[in-house]
């Protein structure tokens, strides 16, 4: 079947030529995937906000990948115990060897912020993964079937995303128990539902898209487009909202570890756990707070830079500009 096109509606249209519809559904299919992603990384080459997120998220990753190597001591050792007295500890540069000071137990303030930055990052990344796999599945089922699926998932949602995120966390780490992994489960746990709702809703309104009727006139069953059309194009979304949710779970690990659930003892390197122990020690020594509280911040901000660059370029009101 074949349908003639007056020259207005394209360049290289001639007066009564002629175009097989099936290839306008293949090309229909396949056009703006490889298109999309080059322009979404042009966008991001000239956004002064993604080269500074992406500046700071790169230092955290070097400095937490490489955290052996640049920390002066291993992550629990106490090597300035006999510089602690009950009045004094020592600050930055005060001591000859430890830059940045020591805390109340002797500890080297700079190797256990380059450590705390590994088991942010490892926390972070592990937490969002369980998130975003758990999300995706749920918004998976509930896109592709709908029905009484869509509403017996979205139900289970909504009654999850009535719980603050970090009431849910505290709840989960703390039935669980004081370890890292309980952490990693309960910050996890409380961003499934955001990952859900985003991918469902991005397939729901992917699948009334010309493409999918091109599909479908083709004779591609529901399974195959999904998998292979729908699917991909509404992942940009979640991969936007993974990105900005790497700089929460940063915050609610360190959080679940300031209030004594993130396991360990004192001389564990983590930034939560730190600010736990400087509470007591602001008089004397403020640095032991401020200093892991901008770390904290500035790893956060690096995150939230980055996404929110991402979604700006991937945002296709802001990219019709």
């Amino acid at each position: 079947m074949s349908i003639a096109l007056p020259p207005a509606q394209g360049p290289s249209a001639e007066s009564g030529g002629s175009i097989d519809t099936v290839a306008i559904a293949q090309a229909d299919l396949k056009r703006g995937s490889g298109g999309f992603w080059r322009d979404v990384f042009r966008r991001l080459r000239r956004n002064p906000t993604a080269w500074i997120g992406a500046v700071i998220v790169l230092l955290f990753l070097l400095v937490a990948a490489l955290a052996p190597w640049l920390a002066p001591y291993p992550e629990t050792a106490l090597p300035g115990a006999k510089y602690i007295t009950p009045t004094h500890i020592p600050g930055p540069g005060e001591v000859p060897g430890f830059p940045l000071g020591l805390d109340r137990f002797g500890g080297d303030v700079l190797s256990k912020l380059i450590w705390g930055a590994q088991a942010s990052l490892m926390i972070g990344v592990i937490s969002t993964a369980m998130g975003l796999v758990g999300g995706m599945i749920l918004g998976l089922l509930a896109g592709t079937f709908g029905g009484w699926v869509d509403t017996l998932i979205m139900r289970v949602v909504d009654i999850i995303l009535s719980v603050p995120n970090l009431l849910l966390a505290v709840s989960i780490a703390a039935i669980l128990g004081q370890t890292p992994f309980a952490v990693m489960i309960a910050i996890g746990a409380s961003q499934v539902p955001i990952f859900a709702r985003l991918l469902r809703a991005s397939m729901l309104q992917q699948r009334s898209s010309d493409y999918v009727l091109s599909a479908q006139t083709l004779g591609l069953g529901r399974g195959s487009i999904t998998m292979s059309h729908v699917l991909p194009n509404s992942i940009g979304p979640v991969i936007v909202q993974g990105t900005l949710t790497l700089a929460t779970a940063v915050i609610d690990a360190a959080a679940l570890s300031f209030l004594g659930l993130g396991g360990g003892g004192p001389a564990t390197a983590e930034w939560g756990r730190m600010l736990t122990y400087a509470q007591a020690e602001l008089a004397i020594a403020p640095w032991l707070a401020f200093l892991p509280g901008i770390c904290i911040a500035v790893t956060a901000l690096g995150f939230t830079l980055l996404g929110e660059a991402l979604r700006e370029a991937m945002d296709p009101r802001t990219r019709a500009r």
